[in-house]
This record gives structure tokens, C-alpha cells and sequence, in this order.
């Protein structure tokens, strides 16, 4: 990675809605694809302080990106092999670590190894590179039967067990590396991939790249199966994801508190691990859709960028766009135009909010490295700290409609501290005492003055 991970703030990019191409079948023109991605939109990237992008599905498919026809080529719709490298390196120029999904679970059913098997069956030298069962018949009438992805037989499962497979995906990640000079790969379903696969993966690809980095998607379970010294380096944290949106609809600090406690406190399960966080993605409602009122989002805002983890912002939520899927997933992959925003005061806003923090967070050492420490919850109101080194920054929240005064005791003696909100705001620590108020709808960020 050109950048630490833990100093990383991601931007996360679906490609083809980004572009506006997914419905677009007609042959790539200059017009349309990744040269959307500029140096007005690079521009944006490191003013808001981006410094790592995710992209989606990049590679041939035939739809939506997870349907991979063809891993060493750019998506016709996004443009070529050799625009995608050259806009890689732009990134790089920019200081920005270029992240790629690899969907390895399956692939297309106009992948080439299947293709030769519909046209082959049993005399196909692939048929073992699938689940195939020749005594069934599939949905389309292929003379046999196959796995699909969750019951998707758009999606046709790869056999993760043969050496064949395996060794052919390596062979597509070191060209990804050689060519495009990527810095990493966030893995589709990982919570599917077999583990001597993840294992072997990460021996591959730090012998291709020292610093490359794996981060898988993991929804439900024990992130720790996943991300480990031997596996993956991160994974997505969607236990807080739904504490993010959920504890403020509902007025409950406490489902949040718990989450942070539980995954990186004292005796946390994944303070080890620098987990992925995010509000919204490519797969769930945009959070300006999900909370109860907009008045919420800047809490959300600061704690993901006080948490320990690795914050993401998925584009267009730092203009608070809406999206719901309930309709179709094209609703949360819009094409986005930046001269929309321009004039747009509430866009502006947030946006220029979120660039605070992350310059706050980029430049405090604290809230990249620091330990988790919980101060106090209630409902409304919710204190945490971040200590490095015997340094604390203080984390104050309330979601009240009203202000809210708050004494809580703090991890040092008599101190003024200064909100990085706001530095025209001074507060003085007695006695590891600390009052505060603090307004409706907001919250401050503490840091002892040198």
C-alpha cells in the first residue's frame, strides 16, 4: 500500500453506475467509462482528504460486475486494459492506494472454462473446476446440473478446491499487480472462500507485493475466521453498520456503545484487526435514506471517523445523496456529475463536514492508532475516548433535539482541552472532571492543549 492502512481513509467506487454504463451495451467510446474519473473528480478525492479508493468490479462481465466473463480485461463499458492503468497511476500520483474487487466465489455463465463445458459436457478438461453433476439437468436446460451462487445460476460457483482453479487466480492477481500495479483486493463473499484457499492467497500475494493488501466481505459471523496473521488483513464490519443507523433511529446509544466495546475495548475480539467501516455500500440503502432525520448524520459521520477500524465513504455520501433499493440496486449505483453539487448549500455542508474530520483524524495519531475507551452512555448521549501514548481525545455525542449538559470523569487530571470542531472552544479537566454541553443534533472532539 502507498499508504499505512491505518492512516487509510477509503472512497468506495461502483465503476459501471459511477460511469453510468451498466445499461450501456454498445462498445466503449472516450466518451463515457473510466475517463469520467478526471482530474476535476481526483481533485475532489484529495480535497476531501481521500487517500485509498475501492473500486467495484472492473473486469468482463456481462452485467452487473459479479458475473466475471473475462478476469484480464477492463469492462468494455469502463474502456481498456490500458486506461484503467493509466488511471491508476494518476491515483498513485496523487498519493491514493488503488483497491480492486476479486470475485473469485464465481464467475459468469459466459466465462470461458464454463462455456467450453456447456459446449463439451463430460469431455470438457473444466468440468472439475465446477459443481457439476451430469445426472441433473440446470435451469437452462444445460444437460446437467451446477452450484450457483446462493441459488443465482447467473452466477456459477468456482471449485475453490482444485489446484487447477486456485492456481489460475493466482496467475490473474499477479498480472493485475504487473499491469495495472494495483495495491490490494477486497474479496467478494468471503465468507464462502474456503480457508486453505485465504491462506494460500495471502502467501501468494505477498510474495507478488510485499505491502498488498486483502480485505474480505464478511455479513454475518466471527470476522476473526476471515482476517488473521495467516489470512486476510481486514474485514467488513457490518455488526456496526447496523448500530450506526439503528442506535440513532432509535435513540439508543447503548446498541452502539456495545458494538465498539465488544469489538474493540479492553478485551475486545477484533482490536487486533483493523476492520473496514462504513455507513453505506453498493448492497444497502444510503444512510440519508435510512435515519429517521438528516439532523443525525454528522453524529454518524463523527463517530466513524473517530472509531478504531478503517473509515469508507461510499461515493456520494459526502453530498448525503438518497438511495433505496426496494425498487432496484441500480438506485444505490447512481452516475454522479460534480458540477451537481456545486450549489447545492445542504451537499456542501456535509461534505465540507466530513472533510474536517477526516483532516482531524489524518492528523492525530490518536484516532489512527490509539486504544478504545468507553466514558459514558445513555440513550441520547454517548462519550468515548481514544488514548495513545498516555494521550487522550475525548469523543462527546448528543442526539437529542435539545442541548444536553454532561460530568463524566476522564482518563487525566487537570488539563484544558480544545474541540477540533470548533478551536475557539476551550474547556478545562479539574480533578479528572470534565462538564461539558453540548448542542442538539452534534458533537465534539476533545484533545488536550499543547
Amino acid at each position: 500500500m502507498i499508504n499505512s492502512i491505518k492512516s487509510s481513509v477509503f472512497y468506495h467506487i461502483y465503476p459501471l453506475g459511477f460511469c453510468g454504463v451498466i445499461n450501456n451495451k454498445k462498445n466503449y467510446t472516450k466518451k463515457a467509462g473510466l475517463s469520467k474519473i478526471d482530474d476535476k473528480w481526483i481533485n475532489h478525492f484529495t480535497q476531501l482528504g481521500i487517500n485509498s479508493i475501492y473500486f467495484g468490479p472492473l473486469f468482463q462481465s456481462t452485467y452487473h460486475g459479479y458475473d466475471t466473463i473475462d478476469y484480464l480485461k477492463i469492462d468494455d463499458r469502463l474502456g481498456t486494459n490500458a486506461d484503467f492503468k493509466q488511471l491508476v497511476r494518476k491515483l498513485h500520483d496523487n498519493n491514493i492506494s488503488v483497491i480492486v474487487d476479486g470475485v473469485f466465489n464465481h464467475v459468469g455463465r459466459e466465462f470461458w472454462a464454463f462455456k467450453d463445458v456447456i459446449d463439451k459436457k463430460s469431455q470438457s478438461p473444466y468440468t472439475s473446476w465446477f459443481n457439476i453433476n451430469f445426472n441433473g439437468n440446470s435451469n437452462y436446460n444445460d444437460g446437467f446440473y451446477y452450484e450457483g451462487w446462493e441459488g443465482h445460476y447467473d452466477l456459477v460457483k468456482l471449485n475453490l478446491y482444485n489446484k487447477e482453479v486456485k492456481n489460475y487466480l493466482f496467475e490473474v492477481i499477479e498480472k493485475w499487480i504487473n499491469e495495472f500495479e494495483i495495491d490490494g483486493i477486497r474479496l467478494d463473499v468471503a465468507y464462502l472462500l474456503p480457508k486453505e484457499f485465504l491462506k494460500e492467497l495471502r502467501e501468494k500475494t505477498t510474495q507478488f507485493k510485499n505491502d498488498f493488501w486483502l480485505m474480505g466481505e464478511m455479513i454475518h459471523g466471527d470476522y476473526n475466521s476471515i482476517a488473521s496473521p495467516e489470512m486476510l488483513h481486514s474485514a467488513t464490519n457490518y455488526e456496526l453498520y447496523k448500530g450506526l443507523y439503528s442506535g440513532h433511529n432509535e435513540k439508543n446509544y447503548f446498541e452502539i456503545a456495545y458494538s465498539l466495546n465488544r469489538e474493540f475495548g479492553d478485551y475486545g475480539i477484533y482490536k487486533n484487526i483493523d476492520l473496514y467501516n462504513f455507513v453505506d455500500n453498493h448492497d444497502v440503502n444510503r444512510i440519508a435514506s435510512m435515519v429517521n432525520t438528516k439532523e443525525y448524520l454528522k453524529n454518524i459521520y463523527t463517530i466513524l471517523f473517530t472509531i478504531p477500524g478503517i473509515p469508507s465513504i461510499y461515493y456520494g455520501s459526502e453530498w448525503a445523496i438518497e438511495g433505496d433499493r426496494k425498487i432496484s440496486d441500480l438506485n444505490l449505483r447512481p452516475e454522479l456529475f460534480l458540477e451537481d453539487f456545486e450549489n447545492d448549500i445542504d451537499a456542501k455542508n456535509i461534505e465540507k463536514f466530513i472533510s474536517n474530520l477526516i483532516s482531524i483524524r489524518t492528523k492525530n495519531i490518536e484516532l489512527t492508532q490509539g486504544c478504545y475507551k468507553e466514558i459514558l452512555v445513555k440513550n441520547k448521549q454517548f462519550v468515548f475516548g481514544r488514548g495513545y501514548n498516555d494521550k487522550w481525545i475525548l469523543i462527546a455525542l448528543n442526539l437529542d433535539n435539545k442541548e444536553e449538559i454532561l460530568q463524566f470523569n476522564v482518563p487525566f487530571a487537570n488539563s484544558t482541552l480544545i474541540n477540533l470542531l470548533d478551536k475557539t472552544e476551550k474547556l478545562n479537566v479539574k480533578d479528572y472532571k470534565l462538564n461539558i454541553s453540548i448542542p442538539a443534533f452534534s458533537s465534539k472532539i476533545l484533545k488536550e492543549e499543547e
